[in-house]
């Protein structure tokens, strides 16, 4: 399937890194990379660090939870982005459970692109906005999942 022009974006690495900086700040501080998007799936990194660390030797969760919030966000915003009508998209709630110790280069892959255009398509039919869980799973360099984290979307297509 040819990339959308969101996806270009996101995968010029010096283009993306200046959206970053302008749009979302603290994930360009925090070094989270985008490892891969497709409409299906994206995957974004971070890396334990001196920035990202807390006191008990690993990485402090509000960074795993930033990767993890880039990743379905990023399918998210790869929809709507030129849609017509515009439609909105907003984080209305989150849960996570950390299963073990953040250290290292962290991978968090959401695999639910595949039913967002359908959402989209709602929120543009209705007057009232549309929700939707995307979920992300962080993992290890050994594979071990780190952190499982849903995000609640909110999407609803723009008034004139």
């Amino acid at each position: 399937m040819k990339p959308t022009k969101f996806q270009k974006l996101v995968t010029n690495s010096f283009l993306f890194r200046l959206f970053m900086l302008r749009k979302l700040p603290m994930v360009y501080i925090a070094g989270i990379r985008v490892k891969e998007l497709s409409a299906e799936r994206s995957i974004t990194t971070i890396r334990y660090k001196w920035l990202t660390q807390n006191p008990f030797n690993s990485m402090y969760f509000a960074c795993q939870s930033m990767a993890a919030e880039l990743s379905t966000g990023l399918l998210v915003m790869n929809g709507v982005y030129g849609s017509q009508p515009p439609v909105s998209m907003l984080v209305i709630k989150n849960a996570s459970v950390y299963h073990k110790k953040a250290v290292g280069k962290i991978t968090f892959t959401c695999n639910d692109g595949n039913h967002i255009a359908k959402m989209i398509e709602q929120a543009k039919q209705s007057t009232d906005g549309v929700m939707m869980e995307l979920t992300s799973v962080g993992k290890d360099e050994k594979g071990e999942v780190v952190s499982e984290s849903v995000f609640t979307w909110s999407l609803k297509a723009k008034v004139k």
